[in-house]
């Protein structure tokens, strides 16, 4: 029985090694947050200090005129851009945004998050290198998929 305990013991004290801190739970909501922020009030500065340099975004669209489905990509270079641009006149979200963060899997140094927001659903990987929270990949759609098309 104490062979059991121990080794019980020592399972136990293991995985609160893997596991995160709330430090680590803040710091991933954060960067989700500064994902769609940036783009809610552009600012480019912020999306860069959410995204790995080697992020990718992708989605599934369909090309209307051969029928097929093609896979969209974007890199974190793109989506400084993108939060630079694409909502300067302020007419491309509601007054009161949707951004609703759900931390689905979190491990010492990954994570996988799902952000709700206005118009489409993302799904994040979220990894830890030099100590700091950065978005790797994200796995996107339109909340209406007739928008893939």
């Amino acid at each position: 029985m104490k062979k059991y305990f121990l080794l019980f013991t020592i399972a136990l004290f293991s995985f609160q090694l893997q596991a995160q801190t709330a430090q680590d739970t803040l710091d991933i909501k954060r960067v989700a947050l500064a994902y769609i922020e940036a783009q809610h009030n552009p600012n480019p500065k912020l999306m860069e200090s959410a995204l790995h340099p080697r992020m990718v975004k992708r989605s599934v669209f369909r090309n209307k005129t051969a029928q097929k489905d093609f896979v969209s990509e974007y890199f974190t270079e793109n989506m400084i851009i993108l939060a630079e641009t694409y909502n300067v006149k302020g007419d491309k979200f509601p007054k009161n945004p949707r951004k609703e963060i759900k931390l689905l899997d979190v491990s010492a140094r990954t994570a996988s998050v799902k952000l709700l927001a206005d118009a489409w659903i993302d799904y994040m990987h979220i990894v830890k290198t030099n100590g700091e929270w950065k978005i790797i990949n994200v796995l996107w759609q339109y909340n209406d998929v007739t928008q893939h098309e």
